[in-house]
C-alpha cells in the first residue's frame, strides 16, 4: 500500500478533529478505527505501542497520538501537518463559542446532544479496545498486570504511577524468569518542572509560560488540567471559577481534544491573541515529546528489555480505558434512553465494523436529543 501524503493524513486528521467527540480515549479509538482497520496505515502491534509511549509523557494523549502517526507516515511534515489539523477544528469552535460567550454572557444549551453522545462514545471505546486486549495480553503475568492496573484506576490511583509501575513490573518478571539479574537497568527520568506563581494582571508573555508549563508536565485526563488551571488562573483571580467551569463545559461538548478549553480560557483573558497564545502553549510541548520519543518506539520493541516494559505499559493503558469506559458508564448510562442508545451503539460499532464512527455518534447525539423529549 502506497504511503500516505500530506494532503491525505490532513484530510483524515481535521475530519476527525472535528468529529472526534468524547475525550482522549474515543479519539484513540476512532484513530485505530481509521489508520489501523481501515486504511491499514499501521499494524495493530505498533498502535498499541504507541498508545502506550503516548501515556509515558505529558500532554494530551489523543493529540501525540495524532503527531505520532503523523511521524510515521510523513516525517517531520507529517507530524506537523496531523497534528495541527487534528487540534485546528477544536481550536477554531472554541474560539468562536469564546467570542459568543464574551459578548453575550451565556453558553449554548447542548446537554441534550451530549445526553445521547455519551452512551455512544462509551460503545465506540469497547469497538476498539477489544482488538487491543486480545493483541496485548499475551501471557498470565500480562493479564495479571492488565487486571492489577484496571482494579488500582478504578480506586483513583494517578494513570501515570500506574503505567510507570505496570512498565517496571513486567521488567522485573521478565528478567526474573529469564534468570538473570544482571541485565540491563531502565534510567526512568522524570522531566522537571519549575513552577512558578503569577500576578493577576498578567501579560502575553507570563500567560504563554502558564500554559507551556501546563502542557510540559501535566499526565493524565482533562479533569487534570482543570485542577491546574483552577490553581494556576482561578486562585490568583486572573479568571473567575465560573468562566473555568464554563470552559469545562466547552471542552466537553467541542470535538477535538480537551485541551481546547485553554483557547476559551486565553480569549476571556486577552481576546484572539490570548487564544492564540494560549493554545500555542499548551499544545507546543506536546509536539516537541513526540519528536523525540517517535524514534525510540521500534528500537523499544527490537530490544528484549525494553519489549517487556513496553509489553507492560500497554496492557496497562487497555486497563486504564477500560476504567474510564466504566466510570463514563456509571454516570451517563441511567435510564432506559440511555440503556437503548447504548445497546443500539454496540451493536453499530461491532456489528458493522466499515461504519465510521463518527456517524454512530451524530446519530446518538440526535436520538439522545430526540428520545430526551419523550
Amino acid at each position: 500500500m502506497a504511503a500516505p501524503t500530506l494532503a491525505d493524513l490532513a484530510k483524515l486528521f481535521l475530519r476527525l478533529g472535528f468529529t472526534a467527540f468524547g475525550g482522549p480515549a474515543a479519539h484513540i479509538a476512532m484513530k485505530h478505527r481509521e489508520v489501523v482497520e481501515n486504511k491499514g496505515w499501521i499494524t495493530e502491534q505498533h498502535f498499541l505501542d504507541l498508545v502506550g509511549a503516548t501515556n509515558l509523557i505529558p500532554g494530551p494523549n489523543s493529540t501525540e497520538m495524532a503527531i505520532h502517526i503523523g511521524r510515521e507516515k510523513a516525517g517531520w511534515k507529517g507530524l506537523v501537518v496531523a497534528g495541527a489539523c487534528f487540534i485546528l477544528p477544536a481550536v477554531t469552535i472554541t474560539g468562536i463559542i469564546a467570542w459568543l460567550y464574551r459578548a453575550y454572557g451565556y453558553l449554548p444549551d447542548v446537554q441534550r446532544f451530549i445526553y445521547g453522545v455519551e452512551p455512544a462514545i462509551i460503545a465506540v471505546i469497547l469497538a476498539a479496545v477489544y482488538p487491543l486486549a486480545r493483541r496485548s495480553v499475551t501471557s498470565v503475568w500480562l493479564l495479571l498486570i492488565g487486571l492489577a492496573t484496571l482494579v488500582l484506576a478504578l480506586f483513583g490511583f494517578s494513570e501515570i504511577f500506574l503505567m510507570f509501575g505496570a512498565g517496571i513490573a513486567g521488567l522485573l518478571i521478565d528478567t526474573a524468569r529469564r534468570g538473570n539479574p544482571s541485565s540491563k537497568q531502565m534510567v526512568l527520568v522524570a522531566l522537571p518542572a519549575q513552577l512558578a506563581t503569577y500576578a493577576a494582571d498578567i501579560g502575553n508573555w507570563k500567560l504563554f509560560l502558564i500554559f507551556l508549563k501546563i502542557g510540559s508536565v501535566l499526565y493524565g485526563s482533562g479533569y487534570v488540567l482543570f485542577a491546574f488551571l483552577d490553581a494556576e488562573l482561578v486562585q490568583p483571580d486572573i479568571i473567575t471559577r465560573a468562566q473555568l467551569i464554563d470552559a469545562i463545559a466547552v471542552g466537553q461538548f467541542t470535538p477535538g481534544p480537551v485541551f481546547s478549553s485553554v483557547t476559551f480560557i486565553g480569549y476571556q483573558i486577552g481576546g484572539i491573541q490570548g487564544a492564540v497564545i494560549s493554545t500555542v502553549g499548551i499544545f507546543l510541548p506536546a509536539f516537541l515529546f513526540v519528536a523525540l520519543l517517535n524514534p525510540l518506539v521500534k528500537k523499544m520493541r527490537s530490544s528484549e528489555h525494553f519489549k517487556a516494559f513496553l509489553d507492560a505499559v500497554n496492557v496497562a493503558s487497555v486497563a486504564i480505558i477500560a476504567s474510564v469506559c466504566y466510570t463514563m458508564a456509571v454516570h451517563s448510562i441511567v435510564d432506559w434512553r440511555t440503556v437503548t442508545i447504548a445497546m443500539a451503539s454496540l451493536v453499530l460499532s461491532f456489528g458493522f465494523r466499515h461504519i465510521n464512527s463518527a456517524w454512530i455518534v451524530i446519530a446518538s447525539a440526535l436520538a439522545g436529543y430526540l428520545l430526551s423529549l419523550v
